[in-house]
């Protein structure tokens, strides 16, 4: 005997309500609760014994092995690098982007080398027919018979076809499509998400196998459904860029076994996405010579150094506000560097029009790229050129004071790597900083002085 009722999800957390209510007591987020009709049954849920966990006694902690978890290599170099060295047996990934960036080529090409490496593949696919993803698959190249295809929204049949192949990985794209028929909501809904996901986390945790979920993302950028979707998995990926753009960025925002600051960079091509060994010399390809406004910097992601070019333009303004602008960095730092420069270092902004881009559609956020920034709007408005060959990076205080980064000895490292003769970095580097060999360092402690280096040339 099927009951039909109404009840209320948070879409952050998935608290669950007989009534709506402003503030969710889960998350005390505003305004997150949606209005769902379920369908109960009265057979419940039961969860097969051979998914359970390995042990259901507590066990001591000294006595818990160390061994390294096992890992499987995508044969993607910066897919590896983002999961932190490769695939962990068991473990759940969800994939996360704007539709068209790319997240079903890149997992179709893992699937393409995992079963190449006699890994058993399944793809389950709730949003193309066959015949779509063998044209697609055509593009990237041949496949073996270890690469398995089910196009199938329904989730109980999905958990069928798993326990009886037991592949060793399973692509769900996406998660969104699923449904299970325990659920009365209609798919894509929190409470089929939730269930979904919960199903699959018992799948790849009682049977050891390595799943990845494809999630569409909202227009705010989160994956759409509850965010409980996000701590139940063990890792998440974004990819990031624009669509139109040939270039891709895979961040990792969670990491069970690894890192959370690393990044892969990618280049869409017709075959599909082409790996970008070398980011900084794509970043600073066609960058302008002996021009104002521009300056290099480096900023770190996990384990790699990347230099990227921070562009500015400052001009006078036609309105009565000032307007600013900023693409791929924070907007709310922009102006607390502007007004520090304004105080601390003499220049004039209360009337200008400022634009500041960082140049190859990376997004920075890292602090260390406060003074390349501060440099590149003083150079704009005071017209003077920072060098092509000196690169610049430090983190600019309130006081006007230029603070310590982390790892600043291989920034300078890779700036030598790449050709540049001098770098400007905060005073208080100097003893971090070993091997001076080949390589100009001009140290400065606070950012009048940075500003006053240059502009003096």
């Amino acid at each position: 005997m099927k009951s039909k009722k109404s009840v209320f999800f948070c879409r952050e957390c998935g608290y669950e309500s007989p009534k709506w209510m402003g503030q969710c007591p889960g998350c005390r987020s505003w305004n997150t609760f949606v209005e769902e009709v379920v369908t109960s049954t009265k057979s419940g849920r039961n969860t097969d014994s051979s998914l359970r966990r390995q042990t259901e006694e507590p066990v001591i902690l000294r006595d818990v092995s160390l061994a390294r978890e096992e890992r499987r290599t995508s044969g993607i170099g910066e897919l590896d690098r983002v999961l932190g060295g490769g695939i962990v047996a068991g473990s759940m990934v969800l994939v996360g982007g704007d539709p068209g960036i790319g997240k079903s080529t890149l997992l179709l090409q893992a699937c393409r080398n995992l079963s190449s490496q006699g890994n058993s593949v399944l793809y389950i696919s709730g949003e193309e027919s066959l015949r779509q993803i063998r044209m697609r698959a055509d593009r990237i190249g041949s496949f073996t018979e270890k690469m398995e295809l089910l196009c199938e929204t329904n989730l109980g049949t999905i958990r069928s076809v798993i326990e009886k192949r037991k592949p060793d990985i399973a692509v769900i794209d996406s998660i969104q499509t699923m449904y299970d028929e325990d659920v009365g909501s209609a798919p894509g809904s929190v409470s089929q998400v939730r269930e979904s996901t919960n199903v699959l986390m018992q799948l790849a945790k009682g049977l050891g196998v390595m799943i990845f979920i494809v999630g569409h993302v909202t227009k705010e950028g989160n994956v759409a459904g509850p965010r409980v979707l996000e701590h139940m998995v063990d890792t998440v990926l974004y990819f990031e860029g624009d669509r139109h753009a040939s270039y891709r960025i895979l961040r990792a925002v969670k990491n069970r076994f690894g890192s959370t600051n690393e990044i892969g960079v990618f280049e869409m091509e017709n075959e599909g996405l082409k790996e970008v060994k070398n980011p900084s010399e794509y970043l600073l390809t066609g960058k302008p010579q002996n021009s104002s406004g521009s300056v290099v910097t480096c900023s770190v992601n996990g384990t790699r150094p990347i230099l990227v070019e921070i562009q500015a333009l400052v001009c006078q303004t036609n309105f009565g506000i000032p307007r600013r602008t900023t693409v791929g960095t924070d907007f709310n730092r922009v102006n607390l560097l502007m007004a520090v420069l304004e105080r601390k270092a003499g220049l004039s902004l209360g009337s200008m029009d400022a634009y500041v881009n960082i140049a190859g559609g990376m997004k920075m956020t890292e602090p260390a790229i406060d003074l390349a920034i501060c440099m590149a709007i003083a150079s704009s408005c005071r017209d003077f050129v920072v060098p092509d060959e000196c690169l610049v990076f430090g983190e600019v205080g309130l006081s006007g004071e230029i603070r310590a980064v982390s790892q600043a000895e291989q920034r300078v490292q890779e700036a030598r790597k790449l050709g540049f003769s001098s770098v400007m970095l905060p005073e208080v580097c100097r003893n971090s900083i070993r091997n001076t060999e080949g390589i100009r360092l001009v140290y400065v402690s606070q950012i009048r002085e940075a500003v006053n280096f240059f502009s003096k040339r």
